[in-house]
């Protein structure tokens, strides 16, 4: 992506702050105003003061023309000090302006791409763009863009006044000009793929950290620190590294500057001295020459800190922009109509799935009545949660189509589709908050009592009552200080408090202990009352109560059916229900075992 087009991107968020933009502008032409005003009053202070203080000797006391342009130096000082303090707070003010605006977009944008864009994409990828990437765009909004318009409008006016003054000592003087550009120029082209390779590496360095912090208790469960720490220090080496190389490159350039900058001084002294020897300019001029070369010198020099802020926020805008042009695979599409009140008959009609060009699904046909319970079983990887994930679109098939209600799912729109959709997902996530605020997450406005039926409903309700301050107990990130049924059981209240029409439950009940599974499964059995439920599961016992059971194999359907008639024939379905009682039993002898007293006599 182009340069320009990323400034221009970014220009857009500054838009509706351009008030704000204008003033900042202004203060910033009057600060350049006082820079270009300052060095004519010097030069008349030399040329008319100084040299009338000569000639009437020091008896006379200070000429009044000295003390005027003394006392308009002071002025026009102020002026400037004043214009740099209101330049740099409303900039400041501005660039956070531009920066939340263009935080929530990306938040927004982020939030609403598909879980395909998530299956591809790492967490820590995503946190370092939405903050560090985004804070060097602040940065340079902040003060880049003024510093660039104080850059060019020092440089052109005093291109302007030293051209008015002496021709040609200004010709010497600004040829030093096109070869400091030049040097930026190649010094900004070059910085900018090796700021985009330093955002990287912070971006994997966040992709470290992030994981290892998630998974700090599995890391010291299996006392893996030392790996750890050996697979974050190569991240932390090539950040040093690609860093040390952008440090390098500033250090050459500084220097480099400095001299031409010196040279170019040194060539104004000699040739504008010889002038005034000469008597073709006076001695207030030269100095006034001197004045408007540091001035002009100045912004040179800020012209390195300037492109160094430039390209870093041109690099993090192309990576920012790479998210906000990502087109989520699943969103409305054009005309599509809400739902309305729904039935809850679902539909799969040869639904065929592709995950990264892998086949998931084949042909996969069901109904499911409004009020019914449809169990899918199968083995690992068999593609049962895929086919739950087609029911609230968080994936399209490829093939087939999804109906609710007879309408295909494709056709409304997502909000109303996923309001008639309660999900319990195989792997729960608590957010750091209270429990009931867990529990009501999808939807706020619940009352205590609604939240407490569904507590009621997933067998959790006692727990909570024994937490310090009940419903309203704070839990860790992630649920810490919950156990994994407890996490479960308060993820089921969640979907159970939309009060849906369609219940999934993808292996809700795989963290539980089997008499926990029981008192759940009967609580949820009176809970799906007049709703479809969909009921995933590798346990026969979750789902042998459905009014009809898919078997899946590879991403097909082998079997269906009730339970009676599957565990009546040969199959895959059988195989499992014998294998899982075989093990229930063995279960059941061993805590009989452990429960019965031992023979007298013995130790």
């Amino acid at each position: 992506m182009h340069s320009g087009t990323i400034l221009l991107r970014l220009t857009r968020y500054a838009l509706p702050s351009w008030r704000l933009g204008l003033a900042t502008l202004v203060v910033t032409l009057v600060g350049a105003g006082a820079d270009l005003t300052i060095p004519l009053f010097v030069g008349q202070a030399i040329d008319q003061g100084l040299g009338q203080a000569v000639d009437q000797g020091p008896a006379s006391g200070l000429p009044r023309v000295l003390l005027l342009m003394g006392g308009l130096v002071i002025l026009f000082t102020a002026a400037k000090g004043l214009s740099q303090f209101g330049r740099q707070f409303m900039a400041e003010v501005l660039s956070q302006r531009v920066v939340f605006a263009l935080r929530n977009q990306l938040y927004r944008h982020i939030q609403g791409l598909s879980f395909r864009f998530h299956d591809r994409t790492r967490t820590g990828e995503l946190m370092s763009r939405t903050t560090s990437d985004v804070e060097r765009v602040r940065r340079f909004a902040a003060m880049g863009v003024f510093q660039m318009t104080q850059i060019v409008l020092l440089f052109a006016g005093v291109a302007v006044v030293l051209l008015i003054k002496d021709w040609q000592l200004a010709i010497l003087a600004l040829l030093i000009v096109p070869v400091l550009t030049a040097i930026a120029v190649g010094f900004a082209r070059r910085i900018r793929p090796m700021y985009q390779l330093v955002q990287q590496a912070w971006a994997d360095l966040n992709v470290r950290i992030q994981e290892n912090l998630a998974g700090a208790r599995v890391v010291r469960a299996f006392a893996q620190e030392d790996k750890e720490r050996r697979r974050f220090h190569p991240a932390n080496a090539t950040l040093n590294d690609r860093t040390i190389s952008v440090m390098r490159l500033f250090a050459i350039r500084t220097p480099l500057f400095n001299a031409i900058v010196g040279a170019g001084q040194v060539a104004v002294l000699w040739f504008g001295g010889w002038k005034v020897i000469d008597d073709q300019i006076s001695l207030g001029t030269l100095v006034e020459f001197n004045f408007y070369l540091l001035i002009l010198f100045m912004p040179v020099r800020m012209l390195g800190m300037t492109i160094n802020s430039f390209a870093r926020a041109v690099a993090s805008g192309e990576r920012i922009f790479d998210i906000l042009d990502v087109r989520s695979e699943v969103q409305d599409a054009p005309g599509a109509q809400a739902l309305g009140e729904v039935d809850g008959r679902v539909t799969f009609e040869q639904v065929s799935f592709q995950h990264d060009e892998r086949p998931v699904l084949r042909g996969i046909d069901f109904d499911v009545a409004p009020g019914q319970a449809l169990g899918i079983v199968g083995a690992t990887g068999s593609g049962k949660s895929s086919i739950v994930n087609l029911v609230p679109r968080f994936y399209d098939p490829t093939q087939g189509a999804v109906r609710l209600d007879g309408q295909d799912v494709r056709g409304v729109t997502l909000d109303s589709l996923r309001a008639q959709v309660g999900i319990v997902h195989q792997e729960p996530f608590i957010f750091a908050d209270s429990v009931r605020a867990n529990i009501a997450y999808g939807r706020p406005a619940a009352t205590r009592q609604q939240v407490v039926a569904a507590a009621k409903l997933a067998q959790i309700h006692d727990f909570i009552e024994t937490l310090p301050n009940g419903y309203e107990t704070v839990v860790g990130e992630r649920g810490v200080t919950l156990s994994g049924g407890q996490k479960q059981r308060a993820a089921i209240a969640r979907a159970l408090v939309l009060d849906p029409r369609i219940l999934i439950l993808d292996e809700s009940t795989s963290s539980v202990d089997t008499w926990t599974e029981r008192a759940i499964q009967n609580a949820l059995r009176e809970a799906q009352r007049g709703r479809t439920t969909l009921i995933i599961s590798q346990r026969i016992r979750s789902v042998r109560h459905a009014a009809e059971i898919i078997v899946l194999d590879q991403g097909a359907i082998v079997q269906r059916g009730r339970h009676e008639a599957l565990i009546a024939q040969e199959g895959l379905y059988r195989e499992m229900w014998a294998a899982q009682e075989a093990e229930a039993e063995r279960l059941r002898r061993e805590a009989a075992m452990s429960a019965s007293p031992a023979p007298v006599g013995t130790a």
